[in-house]
């Protein structure tokens, strides 16, 4: 049964991915979480093991999500270039915050900031944004900031970097395409930062490596990276308002599931 959760779950977390640039975790790390509460994991440890796993999911989604944009020539692999070495250094450090947070607290912060991005991101699909400098000396921090971020919440950084660069002006597609590349080193970084952070721990399950659960990277990791390349197609299909406007109300689902969530785990 949970063989096929896995392999479900691999599916929608590519199309979305493909689609939106995201990585597919805002999905991913929900339903992981559900799972091992049903495997009856650790409580303590459960959500930093679905927020691990997901990022190494990732890795594996979003090279097949790259190849596709890369082929439509959508990247801008120059801006690629500059943000990945502060996305790096802020993913490690991400990790290593969210092993010191509790799993409901993590699921409060992005629950809300998923809402307020969605927000933003809907009205501004309405008007078309100039498109202002995207310069090295804002670049590197902001690039850090989504890096730690995305690490703690298990997320390949799309729903940051879609708004940011959108706010900056650039178009949608093109947007998606190049938060699809990045997501390649937040998930990286931060997935070796879980692995090493759990390293000792005596609650963990006997088939992980540190806060990585092998079995669902496995059985998410094969589906998600076959259909990543579909929903990258479908991003080149659809018009930057409707893509711009989809990915704010995905947004807004997750946030809603996020907040409600670590509601619950409080009371």
């Amino acid at each position: 049964m949970l063989l096929l959760i896995y392999s479900l779950l691999g599916v929608c977390a590519g199309l979305i991915a493909g689609l939106f640039g995201v990585g597919g975790g805002i999905i991913i790390v929900p339903v992981l979480a559900y799972s091992f509460g049903l495997l009856g994991f650790a409580p303590e440890a459960m959500m930093h093991m679905a927020i691990g796993t997901s990022l190494a999911c990732i890795v594996a989604t979003s090279v097949s999500s790259i190849w596709t944009h890369h082929k439509k020539g959508a990247v801008d692999w120059a801006l690629v270039r500059t943000m990945v070495p502060g996305i790096a250094i802020g993913s490690w450090f991400g990790g290593v915050t969210a092993v010191l947070l509790k799993g409901e607290h993590l699921q409060l912060i992005i629950g809300t900031f998923a809402l307020y991005t969605a927000i933003k991101m809907w009205r501004k699909a309405k008007l078309e944004v100039e498109a202002k400098s995207l310069g090295a000396m804002l670049l590197v921090p902001v690039s850090a900031l989504i890096g730690w971020a995305s690490a703690i919440f298990g997320i390949g950084g799309g729903s940051l970097t879609v708004p940011f660069l959108s706010g900056r002006g650039v178009q949608a597609q093109r947007a998606v395409a190049s938060a699809a590349a990045l997501g390649f080193p937040i998930a990286l970084v931060g997935a070796l930062s879980f692995a090493y952070g759990g390293i000792g721990r005596t609650d963990l399950p006997a088939d992980a490596i540190g806060y990585i659960y092998w079995p669902a990277l496995l059985g998410i990791a094969v589906f998600s990276t076959i259909f990543a390349r579909y929903g990258a197609m479908l991003a080149h299909r659809l018009s930057p308002q409707l893509l711009q406007r989809s990915f704010a109300t995905l947004l807004c689902l997750v946030g809603l599931n996020f907040l409600l969530s670590g509601i619950m785990a409080l009371f």
